[in-house]
């Protein structure tokens, strides 16, 4: 039973022991908390943890990698999460925040004027200025310091590298932000440079190391997401990305729009179903004979199974579900399915936690202590 998603695959070049990845997600923990989590996940026995947003710049949000705290940080990482049997892989990823934008929100912001709700679309409303009139001289710097971080994960311990394909790669791909007339903007091959040449910059220092690429998918009728790509582009997209070096794809929703479209509660107008993103990865499947991991609201093994034996996936990634219980992947294996605790995708202290700036959490956690 649950023989496909207990044995191992090839992905894009990567062995991984099974099927199950640990999806990218800002966990906003102190760096002890941290580290048992992703300690309490690995051990849980899925295969490859995502580790989200690792930035490219050396000013980037969040642990540097090009300072000694930063790149300490990723090295522990790395060696708490292999010593339990688990691979690791940096999402490398790239803000297309305007900060000079932001600065004006701040005081809303610290007189509580300004809710975090209510900042986020505000600062969304800067994104489509900023992509536009980024000089080239600054991303061609930044499209090459996608490398340079890439060195430096590698010498830090991952094991793979993820382009983040939403946030500034998913803004230029999109023509809802990206509104340039030169070779970053108009046509389709154009939107997809600046990702061509973020992938083209890790491949040329490390030739050999496995690149994924999440790869952000943009949806009208009804519309979702405002980042990313729409489906009828990923024909121009998938292609590009792959002749540049990508070797899988991580496919999902693109995201600037609501946090609960990319990270759906089971009472989503939409996407409540489980695998509710997998559309997206037919579409994919049809373009490329790289490995697809899907995302979406994935909790149930016997469902993941049929979607793995049946090829329609390669690999299935959650989130939500592994921070409610770690050991979902151990217990599947194991023949104790039954005793799995099911996300209920309620995203009350999970995403309510990360906007509440309380860090990633779970219900079960509370009734554990109580």
């Amino acid at each position: 039973m649950y023989e496909t998603i207990n044995s191992p695959v090839n992905y894009g070049g990567l062995t991984l022991k099974n099927r199950i990845i640990f999806a990218p997600t800002s966990m906003s923990l102190s760096e002890d908390e941290l580290i048992a989590r992703y300690r309490a996940i690995a051990a849980g026995g899925c295969a490859m943890i995502i580790l989200g947003d690792v930035p490219v710049l050396k000013h980037g949000f969040g642990p540097s990698l090009y300072t000694k705290k930063g790149f300490a940080l990723y090295q522990r990482i790395a060696e708490t999460v292999h010593a339990e049997g688990c691979l690791l892989c940096a999402q490398l990823h790239q803000s297309d925040s305007n900060i000079k934008a932001m600065l004006k929100y701040i005081p809303g912001v610290l007189t509580k004027r300004i809710s975090m709700a209510d900042l986020r679309p505000l600062l969304n409303e800067q994104v489509g200025p900023y992509i536009t009139n980024l000089p080239a001289r600054k991303i061609h710097e930044i499209t090459d310091a996608f490398g340079d971080a890439a060195v430096l994960a590698h010498k830090a311990g991952f094991d793979m590298v993820q382009i983040h394909g939403d946030r500034m790669c998913g803004s230029f791909s999109s023509t809802v932000y990206n509104h340039r007339t030169d070779e970053y903007g108009g046509s389709s091959e154009n939107r997809a440079r600046f990702a061509v040449e973020a992938v083209k910059a890790v491949r040329r220092r490390l030739p050999d190391l496995p690149i994924d690429y999440k790869l952000a998918v943009r949806q009208e009728n009804p519309h979702y997401g405002n980042a990313g790509v729409l489906q009828e582009e990923l024909p121009v997209f998938v292609p590009l990305l792959e002749q540049a070096g990508v070797t899988s794809f991580h496919v999902t929703l693109a995201n600037h729009g609501e946090l609960t479209d990319t990270i759906p509660p089971a009472n989503h107008p939409y996407f409540h179903a489980e695998g509710c993103f997998l559309p997206f990865c037919d579409a994919v499947r049809q373009l490329t004979k790289l490995p697809i991991c899907g995302v979406g609201g994935l909790t149930q093994p016997d469902f993941i199974e049929q979607q793995l034996a049946s090829g329609r996936i390669d690999c299935a990634a959650m989130s939500r579900q592994l921070i409610a219980d770690p050991d979902w992947p151990r217990k599947v294996c194991s023949g104790h399915a039954n005793e799995i605790r099911r996300c209920v995708r309620c995203n009350k202290k999970c995403l309510g936690g990360m906007m509440a700036h309380q860090g990633v959490h779970c219900i079960y956690e509370r009734k554990e202590n109580a």
